[in-house]
């Protein structure tokens, strides 16, 4: 196609091949004023489509001499259900120096194959197109239903609605809760967003602070208080959140656990729990404000890794529909936090004890107390030069705490822990992202007091690099970075 053409100064249009499908292109381009000009063999179909004041003639689209008489037209749609002629229309257009912006029709993968090689910019199958547009209604069709369902619960609420999020949660189990909560609050339910833990990581708490989101401390209230209860984003969950029926239960994975709630949305096919939500506000048709659009984007930006990680088409279509809603001033304040003067300590730490073998780095950041410092300084550490996965690692009283990051598409850091501690401690994680809690005791088998904190140390630090660079699959010989 000539670079001269651009899709805004296409007015021109040759159809070859006019059957039901040519035919419901023409009049789409009739209505919208384009020129149209219909080439078929079928003298009947021909004259019926002058009948509509169309301009029509007949030809056959095989013959090279079809090629001079839509020389003039910006655009060619080859649309006659013969691939073979289409083959022949489109070998006859470039052979013959045609510049035209061509459009062909396939029956297959292989007929789709042969036409792009014959010089089709673009090439249909109509199958596909009608399976796509199938698929897309049946979705349209559940998230409808879905909509109503949720709709149903919330009408029934008569008091209050608990919203729980995973413990210790992160910014798309915040997020979704949040959008969750102007839902419920749209339908006149007054909800709180509860959680358990501690929220951890400088940049989640600046994303609730900067954003004025009001969480309850689960240890403060009475679920018994609330007639209606939420679950979101809590697949990863090993123990029962709340002794009692769950109502609505709403994730982006699979749960360890079965819930049996009145109300479920569990779709492994996309990336975050926001995107699910953001879907809901957008069947609801509600007014977002600048709070909730932000929460959702950073949500699923998060989840994603900046859309970088298992990123769907409808996390992407989610962000794009969030985007002009969003304060992007607030969200940059989010997304760099200042670091804290133990942050800074942690770190430092963390690059004077690296181990480095090959592309793998593994450090020991001594006693700490705010184990979240352990997560940036590994992902400090990750933007070092070759260093493609990193685990940080430190001592809190008497647990060990360590977090892992890995940019190696060959590697799933979360298994990499899960296969190193998951018989003695707990790991959760993503393939790019994951933490593991163990036990000092059951580590050591030494109790842990002050007189003996630096032989804890020391036996924990070799113990640790060993399964961790065994896991990893990396010789334990010299190291070549520390």
């Amino acid at each position: 196609m000539s670079t001269a053409i651009t899709m805004a100064s296409m007015s021109t249009y040759a159809i070859l091949g006019c059957g039901s499908v040519g035919h419901a292109v023409a009049e789409d381009l009739e209505e919208e004023g384009k020129d149209v000009l219909i080439l078929d063999m079928d003298e009947g179909r021909v004259e019926a489509l002058r009948d509509q004041d169309m301009d029509a003639r007949t030809a056959d689209i095989r013959e090279a001499s079809v090629v001079d008489e839509i020389a003039d037209r910006d655009v060619v749609l080859i649309l006659s259900s013969d691939v073979d002629a289409n083959m022949a229309a489109v070998e006859n257009i470039r052979d013959r120096g045609g510049e035209q912006f061509v459009v062909a029709r396939a029956s297959d993968p292989v007929s789709a194959d042969d036409l792009a090689e014959l010089g089709a910019d673009v090439v249909i199958n109509p199958s596909t197109v009608i399976a796509d547009s199938a698929l897309r209604a049946l979705e349209t069709g559940e998230l409808e239903y879905k909509t109503g369902k949720l709709a149903e619960i919330l009408e029934e609420t008569s008091s209050k609605l608990a919203i729980l999020t995973h413990r210790s949660p992160d910014p798309d189990s915040i997020a979704s809760a949040v959008a969750l909560k102007a839902i419920a609050e749209a339908h006149d339910v007054e909800a709180d967003i509860v959680y358990d833990g501690e929220i951890g990581l400088q940049e989640n708490r600046a994303f609730v602070n900067l954003l004025g989101i009001d969480l309850v401390a689960r240890s403060d209230v009475d679920l018994d208080d609330y007639d209606t209860v939420a679950l979101v984003d809590h697949a990863q969950a090993s123990e029962p959140a709340v002794d009692r029926r769950i109502d609505i239960y709403i994730d982006h994975a699979e749960p360890e656990l079965e819930y049996d709630a009145r109300f479920e949305d569990i779709r492994p096919n996309i990336s975050s729990t926001s995107t699910i939500l953001t879907k809901y506000i957008q069947e609801f048709d509600l007014s977002l404000n600048e709070e909730v659009a932000t929460a959702l984007l950073y949500g699923i930006r998060a989840e994603t890794l900046d859309f970088k990680r298992d990123t769907t088409p409808a996390d992407l279509t989610a962000a794009a529909y969030l985007y002009p809603f969003v304060d992007h001033d607030t969200l940059e304040q989010v997304e760099s936090p200042s670091m804290s003067p133990e942050t800074l300590d942690v770190l430092a730490e963390a690059i004077r004890n690296r181990d480095v073998k090959g592309s793998h780095l593994v450090s020991n950041a001594g006693f700490v107390r705010d184990r979240d410092a352990l997560a940036q300084a590994a992902q400090h550490l990750l933007n070092l030069e070759g260093i493609t996965t990193t685990a940080v690692f430190a001592i809190t009283e008497d647990t060990i705490y360590l977090a892992a990051r890995s940019k190696d598409i060959r590697m799933n850091i979360g298994a990499v822990l899960d296969d190193a501690f998951g018989d003695i401690g707990e790991a959760r994680g993503h393939s790019t992202d994951a933490t593991v809690e163990i036990p000092l005791g059951i580590f050591t088998g030494i109790e842990t007091s002050e007189d003996n904190r630096d032989t804890l140390l020391a036996l924990t630090e070799e113990a640790v690099r060993r399964k961790l660079f065994d896991a990893m699959g990396v010789e334990t010989g010299d190291s070549n970075g520390s």
